[in-house]
Protein backbone atom coordinates (compact mmCIF):
# COMPACT_ATOMS: atom_id res chain seq x y z
CA UNK A 1 0.00 0.00 0.00
CA UNK A 2 1.46 3.72 -1.65
CA UNK A 3 1.91 5.45 1.82
CA UNK A 4 0.16 8.93 2.22
CA UNK A 5 2.04 12.07 1.65
CA UNK A 6 1.27 15.09 3.97
CA UNK A 7 0.59 18.30 3.45
CA UNK A 8 0.96 21.24 6.15
CA UNK A 9 -0.74 23.86 6.12
CA UNK A 10 -0.57 26.83 8.36
CA UNK A 11 -3.02 29.61 9.12
CA UNK A 12 -3.93 31.58 12.60
CA UNK A 13 -7.51 31.12 11.17
CA UNK A 14 -9.57 28.49 11.67
CA UNK A 15 -11.97 29.24 9.09
CA UNK A 16 -9.28 29.55 6.56
CA UNK A 17 -7.82 26.49 7.60
CA UNK A 18 -11.36 24.53 6.76
CA UNK A 19 -11.36 26.31 3.87
CA UNK A 20 -8.09 24.65 2.42
CA UNK A 21 -9.27 21.41 3.84
CA UNK A 22 -12.28 21.57 1.68
CA UNK A 23 -10.04 22.65 -1.31
CA UNK A 24 -7.26 19.41 -0.75
CA UNK A 25 -9.93 16.92 0.96
CA UNK A 26 -10.04 15.49 -3.54
CA UNK A 27 -6.19 14.81 -3.23
CA UNK A 28 -6.91 12.13 -0.84
CA UNK A 29 -3.28 12.31 1.30
CA UNK A 30 -2.84 13.48 5.13
CA UNK A 31 -3.27 17.19 5.90
CA UNK A 32 -1.89 18.24 9.08
CA UNK A 33 -2.92 21.74 10.73
CA UNK A 34 -0.73 24.34 12.29
CA UNK A 35 -2.16 27.17 13.71
CA UNK A 36 0.99 29.24 13.87
CA UNK A 37 4.58 29.13 13.47
CA UNK A 38 5.83 27.59 16.20
CA UNK A 39 3.19 24.81 15.92
CA UNK A 40 4.59 24.64 12.47
CA UNK A 41 7.61 24.26 13.40
CA UNK A 42 7.23 21.39 16.12
CA UNK A 43 5.07 19.62 13.55
CA UNK A 44 8.38 19.47 11.09
CA UNK A 45 10.47 17.99 13.76
CA UNK A 46 9.07 14.57 13.55
CA UNK A 47 7.09 14.36 10.38
CA UNK A 48 7.87 14.75 6.71
CA UNK A 49 5.78 17.00 4.42
CA UNK A 50 5.68 16.84 0.82
CA UNK A 51 4.73 20.88 1.15
CA UNK A 52 4.19 23.31 3.00
CA UNK A 53 1.22 25.94 2.78
CA UNK A 54 2.40 29.31 4.81
CA UNK A 55 0.01 31.87 5.84
CA UNK A 56 2.01 34.81 5.46
CA UNK A 57 0.19 36.98 8.34
CA UNK A 58 -0.17 35.78 11.43
CA UNK A 59 0.72 36.89 15.08
CA UNK A 60 3.55 36.39 16.57
CA UNK A 61 5.94 34.60 13.74
CA UNK A 62 4.64 35.34 10.94
CA UNK A 63 5.18 33.75 7.67
CA UNK A 64 8.37 34.85 6.47
CA UNK A 65 9.82 34.51 9.86
CA UNK A 66 8.85 30.71 10.02
CA UNK A 67 10.09 30.15 6.37
CA UNK A 68 13.36 31.45 7.48
CA UNK A 69 13.52 28.93 10.41
CA UNK A 70 12.10 26.02 7.99
CA UNK A 71 15.24 27.02 5.34
CA UNK A 72 17.81 26.90 7.66
CA UNK A 73 17.04 23.18 8.79
CA UNK A 74 18.75 20.53 7.34
CA UNK A 75 15.74 18.08 7.77
CA UNK A 76 13.27 20.47 6.04
CA UNK A 77 14.88 22.76 3.79
CA UNK A 78 14.11 21.60 1.03
CA UNK A 79 10.58 21.17 1.24
CA UNK A 80 8.38 23.47 -0.64
CA UNK A 81 6.38 26.64 0.78
CA UNK A 82 3.31 28.08 -0.88
CA UNK A 83 2.90 31.38 0.72
CA UNK A 84 -1.06 32.55 1.20
CA UNK A 85 -1.41 36.55 1.74
CA UNK A 86 -5.01 38.22 2.38
CA UNK A 87 -2.69 41.34 1.24
CA UNK A 88 -0.98 42.80 -1.59
CA UNK A 89 1.92 45.45 -1.39
CA UNK A 90 3.14 45.01 -4.47
CA UNK A 91 6.36 43.69 -6.13
CA UNK A 92 8.34 44.28 -2.88
CA UNK A 93 6.52 42.22 -1.12
CA UNK A 94 6.00 39.35 -3.57
CA UNK A 95 10.16 39.91 -3.74
CA UNK A 96 10.44 39.11 -0.43
CA UNK A 97 8.20 35.89 -0.29
CA UNK A 98 10.29 34.12 -3.18
CA UNK A 99 13.53 35.31 -1.08
CA UNK A 100 12.22 33.73 2.12
CA UNK A 101 12.45 30.61 0.32
CA UNK A 102 8.71 30.00 -1.25
CA UNK A 103 8.21 27.93 -4.51
CA UNK A 104 5.12 29.94 -4.89
CA UNK A 105 3.49 33.36 -4.08
CA UNK A 106 -0.67 33.09 -4.20
CA UNK A 107 -2.99 35.99 -3.20
CA UNK A 108 -6.50 35.30 -1.40
CA UNK A 109 -9.02 35.00 -2.78
CA UNK A 110 -7.73 32.42 -4.90
CA UNK A 111 -9.03 30.16 -7.32
CA UNK A 112 -9.44 26.28 -5.66
CA UNK A 113 -8.04 24.32 -8.77
CA UNK A 114 -5.02 26.69 -9.55
CA UNK A 115 -4.48 25.79 -5.86
CA UNK A 116 -5.04 22.21 -6.03
CA UNK A 117 -3.24 21.50 -9.37
CA UNK A 118 -0.07 23.59 -7.75
CA UNK A 119 -0.39 21.54 -4.34
CA UNK A 120 -0.83 17.69 -6.34
CA UNK A 121 2.61 18.96 -8.44
CA UNK A 122 4.38 18.88 -5.40
CA UNK A 123 2.53 15.99 -3.60
CA UNK A 124 3.60 13.60 -6.79
CA UNK A 125 6.95 14.89 -6.83
CA UNK A 126 7.34 14.17 -3.37
CA UNK A 127 5.85 10.06 -4.17
CA UNK A 128 8.26 9.85 -6.74
CA UNK A 129 11.32 10.64 -4.75
CA UNK A 130 10.23 8.35 -2.20
CA UNK A 131 10.09 5.54 -4.50
CA UNK A 132 13.72 6.92 -5.84
CA UNK A 133 15.13 6.39 -2.01
CA UNK A 134 13.44 2.99 -1.87
CA UNK A 135 14.88 1.86 -4.94
CA UNK A 136 18.23 3.14 -4.21
CA UNK A 137 18.00 1.41 -0.63
CA UNK A 138 17.51 -1.89 -2.49
CA UNK A 139 20.44 -1.07 -4.69
CA UNK A 140 22.79 -0.31 -1.85
CA UNK A 141 21.56 -3.84 -0.07
CA UNK A 142 22.78 -5.75 -3.14
CA UNK A 143 25.77 -3.57 -3.76
CA UNK A 144 26.92 -3.98 0.00
CA UNK A 145 26.31 -7.98 -0.39
CA UNK A 146 28.18 -8.29 -3.07
CA UNK A 147 25.71 -9.71 -5.55
CA UNK A 148 24.14 -11.98 -2.93
CA UNK A 149 20.49 -11.81 -1.85
CA UNK A 150 19.76 -10.85 1.56
CA UNK A 151 20.24 -13.26 4.03
CA UNK A 152 15.87 -15.24 4.41
CA UNK A 153 15.48 -13.65 0.69
CA UNK A 154 14.53 -16.41 -1.28
CA UNK A 155 14.98 -14.59 -5.03
CA UNK A 156 18.41 -15.10 -6.50
CA UNK A 157 20.63 -12.77 -7.12
CA UNK A 158 19.45 -12.54 -11.15
CA UNK A 159 15.80 -12.40 -9.93
CA UNK A 160 16.26 -9.42 -7.36
CA UNK A 161 18.25 -7.60 -9.81
CA UNK A 162 15.59 -8.38 -12.78
CA UNK A 163 12.50 -7.28 -9.87
CA UNK A 164 14.51 -3.97 -9.24
CA UNK A 165 14.98 -3.36 -12.95
CA UNK A 166 11.38 -3.66 -13.43
CA UNK A 167 10.67 -1.06 -10.30
CA UNK A 168 13.08 0.77 -11.98
CA UNK A 169 11.77 1.24 -14.84
CA UNK A 170 8.20 1.53 -13.39
CA UNK A 171 8.94 5.17 -11.63
CA UNK A 172 10.91 6.39 -14.86
CA UNK A 173 7.66 5.94 -16.73
CA UNK A 174 5.95 7.99 -13.90
CA UNK A 175 8.83 10.50 -13.90
CA UNK A 176 8.91 11.07 -17.81
CA UNK A 177 5.17 11.42 -17.71
CA UNK A 178 5.24 14.23 -15.33
CA UNK A 179 7.85 15.96 -16.92
CA UNK A 180 6.19 15.66 -19.82
CA UNK A 181 2.85 17.06 -18.42
CA UNK A 182 5.01 19.85 -16.62
CA UNK A 183 5.61 20.84 -19.64
CA UNK A 184 2.82 21.07 -21.49
CA UNK A 185 1.00 23.46 -18.93
CA UNK A 186 4.18 25.55 -18.00
CA UNK A 187 4.65 25.05 -14.59
CA UNK A 188 6.78 26.81 -11.97
CA UNK A 189 9.72 26.60 -12.55
CA UNK A 190 10.78 25.13 -9.35
CA UNK A 191 8.51 21.53 -10.21
CA UNK A 192 10.19 21.76 -13.74
CA UNK A 193 13.79 21.91 -12.01
CA UNK A 194 12.62 19.47 -9.05
CA UNK A 195 11.60 17.52 -11.60
CA UNK A 196 14.57 17.61 -13.36
CA UNK A 197 16.66 16.59 -10.16
CA UNK A 198 14.39 13.11 -9.97
CA UNK A 199 15.62 12.30 -13.31
CA UNK A 200 18.80 13.13 -12.83
CA UNK A 201 18.58 10.82 -9.87
CA UNK A 202 16.96 8.34 -11.79
CA UNK A 203 19.75 7.95 -14.40
CA UNK A 204 22.50 7.67 -11.83
CA UNK A 205 20.84 4.65 -10.28
CA UNK A 206 19.34 3.07 -13.47
CA UNK A 207 23.24 3.22 -14.57
CA UNK A 208 24.57 1.90 -11.33
CA UNK A 209 22.12 -1.13 -11.34
CA UNK A 210 22.87 -1.77 -15.29
CA UNK A 211 26.39 -2.09 -13.60
CA UNK A 212 25.26 -5.31 -11.72
CA UNK A 213 24.22 -6.99 -14.39
CA UNK A 214 26.54 -10.18 -15.52
CA UNK A 215 29.46 -9.10 -17.37
CA UNK A 216 29.40 -5.54 -17.16
CA UNK A 217 32.66 -5.80 -14.43
CA UNK A 218 33.02 -4.59 -11.59
CA UNK A 219 30.10 -2.31 -9.47
CA UNK A 220 30.70 1.59 -9.31
CA UNK A 221 29.42 2.73 -5.73
CA UNK A 222 26.09 3.94 -6.07
CA UNK A 223 27.14 6.78 -3.24
CA UNK A 224 28.53 8.94 -6.20
CA UNK A 225 25.53 7.93 -8.46
CA UNK A 226 22.61 9.66 -5.64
Amino acid sequence: MVQKAKILLVDDRPENLLALEAILSALDQTLVRASSGEEALKALLTDDFAVILLDVQMPGMDGFETAAHIKRRERTRDIPIIFLTAINHGPHHTFRGYAAGAVDYISKPFDPWVLRAKVSVFVELYMKNCQLREQAALLRLQLEGGGKAAVGDAKEPAGLLAELSARLAAVEEQAEALSKQLDDESADAAAVATAAHLERKLTGLRRALDALEPGTGPTSSVSSQS
